[in-house]
């Protein structure tokens, strides 16, 4: 990750922890108008409280948000206004959002480039920012996490025959995403250097 993702992220993070400690400690009006409670509250207030809840939760993307307000009946206008605002002051940044998912989902489950696409996609990144992304994982990269995660399967079945491991070392490595090529060309590696294959 880039040192101008990192200062970017950070300062996204800065911003949404002022404004939450600003809501909590608002102060409420000393003299508040009689017929306050009678009022409607404002729809761009109820917007922003209900986006800075799910961001305090977790990185959320734009469309995230959009549906989440969508399911409370917040006007499109609304949110729309409520959203851009928060993209200029950094709270939402589906740049930022999709590397930190790329990165957090390669480290955490190991799932390959096609798989995160989908992922990235199904959380409403647009696709050229979702390529974009993702063409930070070479191919070098993927193949080493496939190796890795088929070393680590295989220290689980040890004593297995050959046919099995192979077997479910595919299974496992194809639901992660990884193209047929890679799968090949790893689960054969990891078996013929696991220890336990290793002539006497």
């Amino acid at each position: 990750m880039s040192t101008k993702t990192q200062d970017k992220a950070a300062r996204a993070a800065a911003a949404l922890a002022a404004a939450l400690a600003a809501a909590a400690t608002r102060a409420p009006d000393p003299d508040p108008d009689p017929q306050a409670q009678d009022r409607e509250p404002d729809p761009h207030d109820v917007a922003r409280q209900i986006v800075l809840r799910q961001l305090a939760m977790g990185p959320r993307s734009r469309a995230e948000l959009e549906q989440k307000l969508a399911r409370r009946d917040c006007p499109p206008d609304v949110a729309e206004a409520v959203l851009d605002r928060m993209t200029d002051v950094g709270l939402v940044d589906d740049d930022a959002y999709a590397q930190m998912f790329v990165r957090t989902h390669l480290a955490r489950r190991g799932l390959a480039r096609s798989a995160l696409a989908r992922e990235l996609r199904a959380k409403g990144i647009e696709d050229d920012l979702a390529d974009q992304t993702l063409a930070s994982v070479s191919d070098a990269d993927e193949r080493d996490r496939a190796r890795a995660l088929a070393d680590k399967k295989l220290r689980s079945m040890h004593g297995l025959e050959i046919e099995v491991q192979t077997r479910r070392l595919a299974g496992m490595l194809v639901r992660k995403g990884y193209s047929s090529g890679v799968v090949y060309a790893v689960i054969r590696e990891a078996i013929a250097e696991a220890p336990e294959h290793l002539p006497d």
